[in-house]
């Protein structure tokens, strides 16, 4: 089972639209509703693959029902923790030509009750769990070091943890030594202070990352392809894609293949690449199944393109 934990969830409505004319009425071509948040698409993406999961995740009013409702007919194990404001609604505005423009509304705030339930929640579930997959921003209410209490708690359990997260929440759960961290090219650029240019610059700031503490990077390069760089050694996997139609939550079904795989190794690789490729060739947040996944489209190799150039620079 591999359990994951959304502080932050949200009910998503993306729209495809033909363009996004600004300051015009846009009529959508097409519509969809997803249950979102990071750690919510793990859960969502395990679940297609025909795996065990469990999501933990605070909701309350009228979206929070509805995003528990929407889980469940997912085949996955809800474990909600009420919370007194309404779990946020998110927009994305999806373009033919694969842009998307997101509108990320701030979310409830939570109070150190709820915080507290929310990590007892995890310790109820925690014992059963292969991984613990903690993913996505803080709401209002929770201090950036509450992934590190959750990664030291969670450590004590006996615990394996992969944390996606950014910014000063990273950083301070990076002292805490969690076994995977995946951050994408700007987050870790973030997290080392200075911009990306190459794959071999990637490969330098995943490498601090674990001088820092973290078991094992696992690095989102977009079109690029992906990282793994830990202590058995630095792998670099590449998939080609025809068509992008959308990108939400391609680096969360990543993990999610890559956790279903073991967590470790250019296997584990091979399928966090197979699962982000078959992601943005769907619609919305659409979480891929087996049936989509073309495993013989990616290549993982230990030989580096270190002077390859991103194809879009993080800075």
């Amino acid at each position: 089972m591999i359990l994951t934990v959304t502080p932050n969830p949200s009910l998503d409505r993306t729209y495809e639209v033909p363009a996004l004319d600004r300051g015009e009425v846009l009529r959508a071509t097409a519509e969809r509703m997803d249950p979102g948040g990071k750690g919510v698409n793990v859960s969502r993406a395990v679940a297609a693959a025909g795996r065990r999961t469990v999501a933990v995740l605070p909701l309350g009013g009228a979206p929070g029902a509805l995003v528990a409702e929407l889980l469940a007919g997912q085949g996955i194990e809800v474990a909600p923790v009420p919370v007194v404001g309404a779990t946020r609604s998110n927009i994305a505005l999806a373009e033919p030509d694969g842009t998307l423009t997101k509108i990320n509304a701030p979310g409830p705030e939570l109070t150190a009750a709820e915080s507290e339930s929310l990590l007892s929640a995890i310790r109820t579930h925690a014992g059963a769990a292969a991984w613990i997959a903690c993913c996505g921003s803080l709401p209002r209410g929770l201090a950036p070091e509450w992934y590190a209490e959750l990664v030291a708690r969670a450590h004590r359990a006996g615990a394996r943890i992969a944390l996606d997260t950014s910014g000063p929440s990273l950083l301070a759960a990076l002292r805490e030594r969690p076994d995977v961290v995946k951050p994408n090219a700007e987050e870790l650029a973030e997290a080392v202070g200075r911009p990306l240019a190459t794959v071999g610059d990637a490969v330098k700031a995943a490498e601090e990352l674990r001088t820092y503490g973290a078991g094992s990077v696992l690095a989102s390069l977009g079109a690029d392809g992906q990282l793994l760089v830990s202590g058995a050694g630095t792998y670099f996997g590449s998939a080609a894609v025809a068509v992008v139609r959308s990108n939400v939550g391609a680096g969360d079904a990543s993990l999610a293949g890559f956790l279903a795989a073991g967590g470790e190794g250019p296997e584990a690789l091979a399928s966090a690449v197979a699962h982000g490729a078959a992601a943005v060739q769907l619609p919305g947040s659409v979480m891929p199944s087996p049936a989509d996944l073309d495993p013989s489209a990616v290549t993982v190799t230990a030989d580096i393109p270190l002077d390859r150039p991103l194809t879009e620079p993080a800075s």
